[in-house]
């Protein structure tokens, strides 16, 4: 209750008031609950009185928590290269249009841009009609992603009713856009709003330079006021600096309500944008809003009749600059080039559909047919658009839309600019060439309106999920006409309305005659150059041009005549197709004067231009062409054709058809003279070969004149050619065709060869390498000749032998690979071969030739005895050959020799190279085997590794041991006694201290333990550490020098001998000294003294200072205490004697628990415990014992565990230790069921159901148990099988034969805890089955159901068939009635249409009948009871004729129908064409069976190959593609070095954080390096550093140090815990995942976090530092996942040391790794590949089985089959046919 003093408001008692807040609202009981301090309220007489002063209420508008959740989502303006700024203009409309939603008249919305400065400008006002706001409503406006779903109001959101295009105005939405939009425009804004019914104006203002302001004074940021005043006050309103404000507040006062919107502070450059781009802009709010604008039917300008949809949206745009100038003003529905009024008024046709999902979303779509026109595609372009900058672009066939999507989107009416749908799958553009010409699909565009059950971004740029939603398989797509919904064929409704407007609007040409493709280059860009289909006809404008038709150029340069070559369009066509224009290839007319080719557009061909004139224009101008040569001979010499002397001078002409002489071509436009060439051909027998050459010019006294020309001396035809050419290029073609020539044929011949020469032949010639020599044959004048055809050369050389393959005869005779063998003596001999031919005068010739040894052949190795005996440590010599097939030394290049030794490990390999010598001495490293006792056989392999056609070699080497002294013994032996005592080495001996160990000795041992006499060379060599006088004599006889042990038992003692030759062998031996304390007369003082841990003190009397003796202390034992080094101290009156000793634990005697868990210990059946249960053993005062040999067992104390009793049990530890029991702790557990282990399947089904063979079984419901009792919900479905078999209950297992199936897709209705099998086809054959259901659990272990029978009964019977079917019958009509019985017995059954016995409980008979084909006449049945079926004597019938015995059941049950049994048999009229129709009947019925048996067997085969085709593993793509393309954590920073050689990326990307927080403070921690860049190499990583002058840092991996380390935390040493931590400490190296380079991570990240631990929090983390330091041990950095950091040095606090919040890292923070499931979908995945593998396998092999010789026989036996069956069934026709006559009565008699 609130108390008022009337005092302090100058209220009387009696006066009435009314206390309100600022929205006029009365305080009331209700209203007072919920005022909070610092609310403003109002004192008025009445509650419509009227404000007298201004007043201010305090707000705040703190941003909802929203704005941090989802602040990521998306970047406010992402403009895609696009200004933005409309975009932010159509979220102040948005809010306009949701205020005026509910306005019954104009909705009035008003842009003003001002731009006077003199007025106080630049200023934004966006003004509207509508609702306005209340305070509270202005105050819910300012919340940041206060969106109308969370806003506090009585009726909470209320979504509209669905209406046309979904243009319910309800595009304000998420509380967000309006902010984003006035501060991306400007840097203050200020909210007007009167709401309807109310008589203030409500104020508000944010402005960036309050928010700084408020920040510099450390106020409130997010606190402000709202002015709460009259309308048209504007007292608050500073004249000076916002004089336009006046003039706004003042318009309030005729206003009933509004909201202005006024955007100060505006920037220069959206200044700029606004006012040189007013009409682009305002363009694409016109597209934006273009349906709000126009209505449903959007701006169709051609629209005649009324349209029922009228908007009221009026949406005004002004821009008022400084005077002069003009203002300008644009009313957005007078706008007429946005894109959808472009699209709606160049389209013909609509075709309306509609799209509808779940939760109530739909969407309804248009699409439109803009037609292509004579020459030119209709479909718009948008006037604004840019152009393509590439040059070498060039369009040779425009396709409407191009690469464009085809459909624009709406959300609730208002257009989403960044999304667009390309196609659906049903109007997407076919592969292959359909009814519909494939680009009529370019020629559509298309609309689709979204409602609000699809989600956009927050800046409504684009769909959040628009495309998925509808390429869902449960979207249903349904075509819309007249406004009707009709559930057909949507794709099929689609193609055939695109084939109706492609033949009703396009007008295209068509292309006919297709002849292949092939690649322009005439076309400058190399994408546009290929493929171009050719075509040989087109049909244009109602004529048709074909290929090969003379036509005319119009519109070209010159214009020209020509014949048609071909058609061509661009791209990939096959067969007639339209096309909206292409090129046609002209030959020019005429050929012989033009030889070129055109290509040029169809359109400019002359369409009128007639046959004769063109005919006429090419005669023309071939007659102007040359056309012979006239050859005269002026001295009158003239040459004869084949004449045998020199031609002489001669003249020649050029002639044209008309007989003139020309000299030139009458080319128009240029000067092309013409040349005569004269040249003589020599046809030698390598080819034509021209020995002269002349070219005459001509000249107007002579023409073109030509000399004598000199002798030809090469044999052979000659040819004199006269060619007219061209002067300028010397071409001898014009157009395509020859100029004019003359040829004179004439010959030389050759004489006979009398004589030969032979070639040079390189050297040095290799032996047993070939080579050819070369022989030239000459006549007797010396020039060559052929040589004789029967030549047969002889080679002749001393001490040599050759020989040749042939001879090769051509313009020279060549002898081929000749060979030389022998032996050679020097190298660099020069032999002499001689040529012998036999038959010629001079017939022989000789040569030189330098031998060298040829190629290398044999691998020689010396020694060549079987066994090569070496001793160990010393090498093994070889000399190595290399001879060639002759056994000739031999050199080549990188000719080296490998000797290769096995046999033992670690063996040398020695290589000697031979390239220049061909031999060479290869001496092995010294043999180093370890240990060689006896002799060793090992194996030298000797090969040549570049010639590896030269055979290895092979030598064996015995290994024998080595003389060397390999061992050293000592020993001591007594003088005159036998016992020898031999010390081992490293021994350690107890000894007296003072006294002398004497009678050492020592032997030498070599590598075979053989005894090595002892010389005085080998004992010099002797050395030990205990003296240096050493008497050498005694050395020789193996004695060593007496050793004195100290008389001091302080420390052990060490002693070497060593023997030093080349190697060095030692001995050594440790002696321990102690003391011995003996009483007087020789007594020892034993007992045993027990001491206290810290102090021991014996006393001992009966000695005098004279005596002398030892005392002898036996039996210390400590009692308690720690353990660690004690001293002993022995007095003796004045003197002190003190002994250090190690105390240590003693035997152990009991096992304790390290940490005692609590009783009882939980665990879960076939699990471990939670925690591992950590002994120790212990000696009888508690301390560690280290002993390692004993046995620590655990037993139960019950004789058995049982789970499901639940009880508690015990189990105790007990150790073994010499036989001896050592008793342990006991540990109580309660050992529970484990909730997720199967142990049982549950089935359950309709038992009571009956299976008919064929039908679907009932559904089987399988319930996974687990040792609780429940069910087990993570059992994977795949792993669940079901197994059926025919026959009787298996045991436990079924039989291999068992068919398996797979469990059902589980449905929305059903339990998770279910597993069904539905839907499973009962077999079709009937008896018993047994079914049997198994869980995998994993590759080796199953568990399986119990065996269920069930039993498959007959289905529904459907027919009268036998039980094997007879043959065919054949009677006759004959007096014996054997040959009249159609049938002694027939067994016929009642069955279903699987073939099962089906006749049970049925009544009645079966009718049989006789029918046949046509009117023909029947037999008759013999009358009287009779057991088998027979015709009547004399019965009618055709003869050959077929007929058809009808066996019909007549059923007494009339609800079932019984299909007949038919049965065909032949008749004939004498038992003689009996017989012969019965051999072909049987034949038929022989041939009918194998026929279908080979069918059955093809069908099976492709039944097979079918299903086989089918198998594939892409839904596991598709769900790893999803997991991959999920929103998760990612690293980005920048990294344009991946991928670089040598360069594994930067820090940040190399590793991956599953947990978000700790991420994020491992980032931080070493933020400095997540943009280092790591390379490999040295070299890489200062390239990076030279090409970013220094800026980016690197660290090789070469540089960085790293030593393996798996060493524990701190808290933990040798195994055990220091101290129990808290917090789960954990490395922060183990929690990083590296995807790749795992090796290399490791080391770079060892290098750069070391040991850093990561705890959980603070607490932890001081817990843990704390407890590592008490224990003596250096604690490294400590991170907290609450993101505090505790440094090494123990400091930790302040902002240094505080992880700022991972969005402030800005990218720079480890991404997330794929989940876990994506491995096991991968390992699935893997499985599913390879399985499919298999089946493409297997399917490969089917077809090669098919393709089989054995399956191709087959398939032609079965082909002959048919062929005679088809002949057969032709010769029982012919005999039908043949025998046909008469028609008798149908008899139907019973049976």
């Amino acid at each position: 209750m609130v108390l008022f003093r009337f005092q302090e408001f100058s209220l009387s008692a009696k006066e009435t008031f009314v206390i309100s807040t600022t929205d006029r609202r009365e305080i009331d009981s209700e209203l007072y609950k919920e005022l909070v301090d610092g609310k403003t309220l109002h004192l008025f007489e009445s509650a419509n009185q009227k404000l007298t002063a201004a007043t201010e209420e305090r707000i705040e508008f703190l941003p909802h928590y929203h704005t941090l959740v989802q602040c990521g989502m998306y970047e406010y303006y992402a403009s895609e290269g696009q200004k933005a700024l409309p975009y932010a203009f159509a979220e102040l409309i948005d809010n306009a249009l949701s205020a005026t939603a509910r306005n019954t008249g104009i909705r009035r919305i008003e842009i003003r841009l001002l731009f006077d400065e003199s007025q106080g400008g630049p200023a934004v006002v966006v003004m509207d009609n509508g609702c306005g706001m209340t305070s509270k409503q202005l105050n819910n406006w300012a919340v940041y992603r206060l969106s109308k779903f969370i806003r506090e109001n009585k009726t909470g959101y209320v979504r509209p009713d669905p209406v046309p295009r979904s243009l319910n105005s309800d595009i304000s939405y998420f509380g967000v856009g309006g902010k984003q939009a006035v501060f991306y425009i400007g840097q203050s804004v200020r909210m007007i709003s009167k709401p309807a019914g109310s008589p203030d104006v409500h104020e508000f203002v944010m402005s960036k330079e309050d928010f700084e302001r408020k920040e510099m004074n450390r106020e409130d940021i997010y606190t402000g006021f709202i002015r709460n005043r009259k309308p048209a006050d504007c007292s608050h309103v500073s004249e000076s600096e916002e004089q336009f404000l006046q003039s706004i507040v003042m318009e309030e006062k005729e206003k009933e309500s509004f909201t202005a919107v006024i955007i100060t502070g505006v920037q220069q450059e959206h200044v700029t944008y606004l006012k040189d781009n007013f009409n682009l802009w305002t363009r694409e709010l016109a597209h934006t809003y273009h349906y709000y604008i126009h209505g449903v039917h959007g701006n169709d300008q051609r629209e005649t009749r009324k349209n029922d949809h009228v908007s009221n949206i009026d949406i005004q745009i002004s821009l008022v600059e400084r005077s002069p100038r003009i203002p300008r003003m644009m009313n957005l529905r007078e706008v007429d080039n946005d894109m959808q009024t472009l699209y709606i008024n160049s389209s013909f046709s609509t075709f309306e559909f509609k799209a509808t999902g779940a939760r109530d979303s739909f969407v309804e779509g248009l699409i439109r047919y803009h037609p292509f026109l004579y020459d030119q595609e209709t479909y718009p372009v948008d006037p604004y658009a840019l152009e393509d900058e590439d040059e070498e672009c060039v369009i040779l066939n425009s396709e409407a839309r191009g690469k464009r999507p085809v459909f624009e989107c709406f959300w609730n009416g208002r257009l989403i600019p960044y999304t667009t749908v390309s196609e659906f799958e049903w109007c997407a553009r076919p592969k292959k060439v359909g009814a519909v010409p494939l680009e009529c699909y370019n020629r559509i565009s298309g609309v689709l309106f979204a409602n609000d059950r699809f989600q956009v971004s927050t800046n409504k740029l684009t769909f959040m999920d628009l495309e998925l939603q509808l390429r869902d398989s449960n979207t249903i797509f349904t075509r819309v006409h007249n406004g009707q919904e009709l559930r057909v064929n949507i794709q099929r409704e689609f193609t055939n309305w695109l084939k109706e407007c492609h033949e009703r609007f396009d007008k295209q040409v068509m292309f006919q005659g297709f002849k292949g493709s092939m690649t322009r280059t005439d076309v400058p860009t190399k994408r546009q150059q290929s493929p171009w289909a050719i075509f040989q006809a087109i049909k244009w404008d109602g004529k048709t041009y074909k290929k090969g038709q003379c036509v005319k150029s119009v519109k070209t340069n010159p214009v020209f005549v020509g014949s048609i070559v071909h058609f061509l369009l661009y791209g990939e066509h096959e067969g007639d197709v339209y096309a909206t224009g292409g090129y046609v290839q002209i030959a020019l007319e005429p050929k012989e004067l033009y030889d070129e080719v055109r290509i040029i557009p169809i359109s400019k061909i002359d369409r009128l231009a007639a046959a004769t004139t063109i005919k006429k224009k090419i005669e023309d101008e071939l007659a102007k062409l040359p056309d012979q040569l006239r050859v005269t001979w002026p001295e009158g010499n003239a040459w004869a054709e084949d004449d045998a002397r020199p031609a002489g001078t001669l003249m020649v002409e050029i002639l044209n058809k008309k007989g003139d002489s020309v000299s030139r071509l009458p080319v128009a436009g240029t000067t092309k003279k013409l040349l005569i060439e004269l040249k003589v051909i020599w046809h030698s027998p390598k080819g034509d070969v021209q020995t002269n050459s002349y070219i005459g010019a001509h000249s107007s006294k002579w023409e073109y004149w030509f000399k004598s020309m000199g002798k030809n001396h090469k044999l052979g035809k000659y040819t004199l050619h006269l060619q007219t050419m061209l002067n300028d290029n010397s071409a001898s073609e014009w157009a395509g065709k020859r100029l004019p020539n003359y040829t004179l044929n004439f010959s030389i011949k050759e004489g006979e060869a009398i004589s030969f020469v032979l070639g040079v032949i390189s050297s040095p010639v290799h032996f047993g390498v070939p080579f050819s020599i070369h022989l030239d044959f000459r006549d007797e004048f010396d020039y060559p000749t052929q040589p004789p055809c029967d030549i047969k050369p002889q080679l002749e050389c001393s001490s040599l032998e050759l020989s040749y393959e042939g001879i090769i005869f051509g313009t020279t005779c060549v002898i081929k690979n000749v060979r030389a063998k022998g032996k050679i003596n020097h190298q660099n001999k020069m032999y002499t071969v001689k040529v012998h031919i036999p038959g010629l005068k001079q017939d022989s010739q000789s040569l030189q030739i330098v031998l060298q040894p040829g190629p290398p052949h044999t691998l020689v190795v010396f020694p060549d005895g079987d066994v090569l005996s070496v001793e160990n440590r010393t090498p093994a010599n070889f000399r190595v050959e290399i001879h060639d097939e002759y056994q000739n030394i031999t050199t080549h290049p990188k000719l080296s020799v490998r000797c290769q030794l096995l046999g033992a490990p670690d063996l040398p390999v020695d290589v000697v190279d031979c390239s220049n010598t061909g031999s060479g001495l290869l001496l092995t490293k010294p043999l180093l085997l370890k240990t060689v006792n006896a002799e060793q056989i090992l194996t030298a392999k000797f090969n040549i590794p570049n010639h590896r056609t030269v055979a290895c070699v092979e030598r064996k080497l015995r290994v024998l041991p080595s003389s060397r002294i390999s061992r050293l013994e000592v020993y001591r032996q007594e003088e005159g006694s036998e016992d020898v005592m031999v010390l081992q080495n490293a021994e350690r001996i107890d000894w007296t201290a003072g006294d002398t160990l004497g009678n050492l000795r020592f032997r030498l041992y070599d590598e075979g333990n053989r005894l090595v006499s002892l010389r005085p060379k080998l004992t010099t060599k002797i050395k030990v550490n205990w003296t240096a006088d050493i008497n050498a004599e005694e050395l020789s006889q193996g004695k060593l020098p007496a050793l004195s042990v100290p008389s001091q038992a302080q420390r052990e003692h060490f002693y070497l001998v060593s023997f030093h030759d080349q190697h060095t062998v030692n001995f050594s031996f440790i002696i321990v000294v102690y003391l011995v304390v003996k009483k007087k007369r020789g007594y020892k003082l034993q007992g045993v003294y027990t001491f206290k841990p810290h102090s021991v003190c014996i006393y001992m009397y009966g000695f005098s200072q004279a005596s002398s003796g030892l005392l002898s202390v036996c039996g210390v034992r400590f009692v308690g205490g720690s353990l660690g080094p004690r001293e002993l101290c022995f007095k003796y009156q004045d003197m002190k004697e003190f002994v250090r000793i190690e105390v240590t634990a003693g035997p152990p005697v009991q096992i304790k628990l390290l940490k005692e868990p609590e009783m009882p210990l939980q665990v879960v059946n076939g699990q471990g415990l939670d925690a591992p249960l950590v002994v120790l053993l212990c000696d009888e005062w508690g301390n560690p014992s280290p002993d390692q040999q004993i046995a620590i067992v655990m037993k139960t104390l019950s004789p058995q565990l049982k789970v499901h009793l639940r009880e508690e049990r015990s189990l105790e530890f007990r150790g073994s230790f010499s036989r001896n029991g050592i008793p342990g702790p006991v540990v109580k557990l309660n050992v529970i069921p484990d909730p997720n282990k199967p142990v049982e399947l549950s089935i359950e089904y309709d038992s009571a159901a009956t299976l008919c063979a064929g039908d679907i079984f009932p559904v089987f419901t399988v319930v996974v148990m687990s040792e609780e009792g429940t069910p087990v919900r993570t059992v994977c479905p795949a792993n669940l099988s079901m197994l059926l078999w025919k026959g009787t209950a298996s045991g436990s297992y079924p039989p291999s034969t068992a068919s398996t199936l797979k469990c059902s897709k589980r449905k929305h209705t059903e339990k998770d805890d279910c597993f069904c099998f539905r839907d499973k086809q009962i077999p079709e054959l009937a008896g018993q089955y047994v079914v049997q259901f198994v869980l995998a659990l994993d590759k080796t272990k199953h568990l399986w159901s119990k065996q269920i029978l069930l039993n498959v009964v007959p289905n529904k019977a459907v027919k009268l068939a036998p039980e094997t079917p007879p043959l065919t019958p054949v009677v006759s009509n004959s007096n014996i009635r054997a040959n009249r019985t159609l049938l002694d017995s027939l067994n016929l059954k009642i069955m279903d249409q699987y073939s099962n016995a089906a006749g049970e409980g049925l009544d009645g008979k079966v009718i049989v009948t006789v029918k046949g084909t046509g009117d023909v006449v029947l037999p008759l049945f013999e009358n009287g009871e009779t057991s088998d079926l027979a015709l009547l004597e004399n019965s009618p019938g055709v003869d050959g004729a077929e007929y058809i015995l009808q066996f019909n059941p007549e059923i007494r049950q009339t609800s079932v129908t019984i299909a007949a049994y038919s049965l065909p048999f032949r008749f004939c009229n004498d038992a003689e064409h009996q017989k012969v129709i019965v051999t072909l009947s049987k034949k038929k019925d022989r041939l009918s069976q194998t026929v279908l048996m080979y069918r059955e067997v093809f069908e099976t085969s492709k039944q097979l190959k079918s299903e086989l085709e089918c198998r594939h593993c892409v839904f596991y793509f598709t769900i790893l593609t999803k997991m991959e393309n999920q929103p998760r954590r990612k690293c980005s920073i920048p990294d344009p070095f991946k991928g670089s050689p040598k360069v594994l990326g930067k820090v940040g990307h190399l590793a991956q954080v599953e947990d978000d927080d700790a991420a994020k403070v491992i980032s931080w921690h070493i933020l400095g390096d997540m943009d280092c860049v790591v390379t490999e190499t040295t070299s890489a990583a200062k390239r990076i550093y030279d090409d970013t002058q220094g800026r980016q840092q690197v660290i090789p991996l070469e540089t960085v140090f790293w030593r393996p380390n798996d060493r524990p935390l701190p808290h933990i040493r040798n195994g055990m815990l220091l101290f129990q931590p808290i917090g789960n400490p954990v490395f922060v190296k183990d929690i990083l995942i590296f995807p790749e380079h795992v090796e290399s991570c490791n080391k770079v990240f060892a290098s750069l976090l070391g040991d850093t631990i990561l705890i959980d929090d603070l607490d932890s983390a001081n817990h843990y530092r704390r407890g590592v330091v008490q224990n003596k041990m250096q604690c490294p950095t400590l991170l907290t996942r609450q993101g505090e950091r505790i440094r090494s040095n123990g400091k930790f606090g302040g902002l240094q040391n505080k992880a700022p919040s991972i969005e402030k890292l800005r990218g720079q923070v480890f991404g997330a790794p794929l989940p876990k499931e994506y491995n096991q979908l991968l390992q699935q995945c893997r499985v599913a590949m390879q399985k499919a593998s298999e089946v493409r396998s297997e399917y490969n092999s089917h077809l090669e089985h098919l393709q089989s010789p054995q399956m191709k026989q087959k398939q032609q036996e079965l082909q002959q089959q048919e062929q005679e069956l088809r002949d057969l069934e032709g010769s029982l026709g012919m005999c039908f046919r043949q025998c046909r006559s008469g028609c008798f009565l149908n008899a139907k008699p019973d049976f």
